[in-house]
C-alpha cells in the first residue's frame, strides 16, 4: 500500500462511522403519505358581494403557510387548487380540531375603544410570542409597528381610566382597564390560557389575519397504516433492487465489483445521514429519488471500470490505467450528474412540496454518488491494486496485459 492510502482509508472509515452514528441518533422525518396526518381543503368565501380575487387567495396562501410553519410541522403541503381552494396537508397532526383552529380561523385581532370603535388591528402587529403575566400564567406578548404603536398610544392616553376590549374574530378575548398611557407599542393579552392555547394564539397573530374567510370543504385523517404499508413495500423493493445490483457488479467485475459494492453501502449510509441531519422529510417520491440516485452511483462505477479496461487494453500497466481511467471517466460522470442536478433544481424551484422532496433526495444522492465514485471507490481500488496488481488485472478479465 502506497504512502497516503492508509490515512485516506482512515478518513473514509471515520466519515462512515460518523454518518452511521448520526443516522442512529437522528430519526428521519416522514411525510404525510408515510406517517399519516390531516388533509384539509379550504375555499375562499366572498363577503358583501365582493369577488374573491387572485391577490386575496395568494395572500391567504401565504398566511396559512406562515401559520403552519410556526407550528413546526415537518414538510407541510400548502398549495392552490383552482381559483378559490387551498389544499393543506399536515404530516404527524391527527387532531382535526387543532388543524381547523390553526389554519381555518380568520384571526382578525381588534383593539376597541370604550365606545366600541376599532382603533388598532392585527395588521399593525410586529410580533406576537408566548409570555407570562405577573402571576406566572401563560399569556401572549405583542408588539406593534411604529404606526400601530402611535395609534395605541393615542387610544391609551385619551381613554385613561376607562375600559377597552381586545377582540378576536368578533369574540371578546379580554376587557382591559387602561390605567396609564402605553407609549412603547407593547401589550399583553392575558386570560385563563393554557400554554398550548397561548402558543396557538401567538401562532395565529404572528401569521396575520386571513384576507378572506375560508370555509372548510373537506377534512380527513390519512391513516398511518397505509403509510406503514407503503414504507414496507418501498423498502422491500429498494433492498431487492440494491441486492441484485450488488450481486451483478460482483459477478461481472469480481473484486472491483466487490469494491464498488462496499462504496455503494457507504453511499447509502452517507445519504441517509445527510437527510437526517438536514431534517429533510422522506416521502414516497423522495424514496423514488433516493433509489434512482443509487442507480446513478452504480453507473458511475461501471463507467470507471470500463475506462480502466480500455487503458489496460491499450497496453498500459495497472496503476497508470487506474489513474487514467478515473481521469477519463470523471468528465462523463460530471456531465451526466450535472445535467440531472439541473433538472432536480428546476423541479425544486417550480414543484410542489412532494415534488420538492423528490428533488432534494435526488440532489443529495447525486452529490454523494459523485463523492463515493470519484473518491471512495478510487481509494479502495488503488489500495487493493497496490497489494496485488497481477490478481487485480485478472479481475478486469484481461489476458496478455503487462503488469
Amino acid at each position: 500500500m502506497r504512502r497516503g492510502t492508509g490515512w485516506r482509508i482512515g478518513i473514509i472509515l471515520a466519515v462512515t462511522v460518523a454518518a452511521a452514528l448520526l443516522l442512529t441518533q437522528t430519526p428521519l422525518n416522514l411525510g404525510l403519505d408515510l406517517q399519516g396526518g390531516v388533509h384539509v381543503v379550504l375555499e375562499g368565501q366572498a363577503e358583501d358581494g365582493q369577488r374573491v380575487s387572485e391577490d386575496m387567495m395568494q395572500r391567504a396562501t401565504a398566511v396559512i403557510e406562515r401559520r403552519v410553519n410556526a407550528l413546526g410541522v415537518a414538510e407541510p403541503l400548502v398549495q392552490r387548487q383552482g381559483d378559490r381552494r387551498i389544499i393543506v396537508e399536515l404530516p404527524g397532526v391527527h387532531d382535526q380540531q387543532q388543524a381547523i383552529d390553526t389554519i381555518g380561523r380568520t384571526a382578525q385581532l381588534e383593539f376597541k375603544d370604550p365606545h366600541g370603535n376599532t382603533v388598532v388591528t392585527g395588521a399593525y402587529l410586529e410580533s406576537a410570542r408566548i409570555g407570562a403575566d405577573r402571576y406566572g400564567r401563560p399569556s401572549v406578548d405583542i408588539r406593534f409597528n411604529r404606526e400601530g404603536a402611535q395609534l395605541f398610544a393615542e387610544m391609551t392616553t385619551r381613554y385613561q381610566g376607562q375600559t377597552s376590549q381586545i377582540v378576536l374574530d368578533d369574540e371578546v378575548l379580554q376587557e382591559v382597564m387602561i390605567r396609564e398611557p402605553i407609549l412603547e407599542g407593547e401589550g399583553q393579552i392575558t386570560g385563563t390560557f393554557t400554554h398550548e392555547e397561548a402558543r396557538h394564539l401567538a401562532v395565529l397573530l404572528q401569521g396575520g389575519a386571513l384576507p378572506v374567510p375560508m370555509d372548510i370543504m373537506e377534512i380527513r385523517n390519512v391513516g398511518p397504516t397505509l403509510g406503514q404499508d407503503s414504507i414496507d413495500r418501498s423498502l422491500r423493493a429498494g433492498l431487492i433492487g440494491i441486492l441484485f445490483v450488488l450481486l451483478y457488479m460482483v459477478f461481472y467485475y469480481k473484486m472491483p465489483g466487490a469494491i464498488s459494492a462496499v462504496a455503494l453501502v457507504i453511499y447509502v449510509v452517507i445519504v441517509l445521514a445527510v437527510l437526517a441531519g438536514l431534517r429533510a422529510t422522506l416521502t414516497l417520491p423522495g424514496i423514488a429519488g433516493f433509489i434512482l440516485s443509487i442507480g446513478m452511483a452504480v453507473d458511475a462505477n461501471v463507467i470507471i471500470f470500463e475506462r480502466i479496461k480500455e487503458e489496460l487494453n491499450s497496453g498500459k500497466r495497472l496503476r497508470p490505467s487506474i489513474e487514467t481511467g478515473f481521469n477519463r471517466a470523471f468528465k462523463a460522470i460530471f456531465d451526466a450528474n450535472v445535467t440531472t442536478l439541473i433538472t432536480a433544481v428546476v423541479l425544486f424551484y417550480f414543484g410542489t412540496s412532494v415534488v420538492r422532496g423528490f428533488a432534494v433526495t435526488l440532489s443529495i444522492g447525486i452529490l454523494a454518488s459523485m463523492f463515493t465514485a470519484i473518491v471512495i471507490t478510487r481509494v479502495l481500488l488503488t489500495a487493493v491494486a497496490d497489494s496485488d496488481p497481477e490478481k487485480m488485472t485478472r479481475y478486469f478479465a484481461m489476458r496478455g496485459v503487462s503488469q
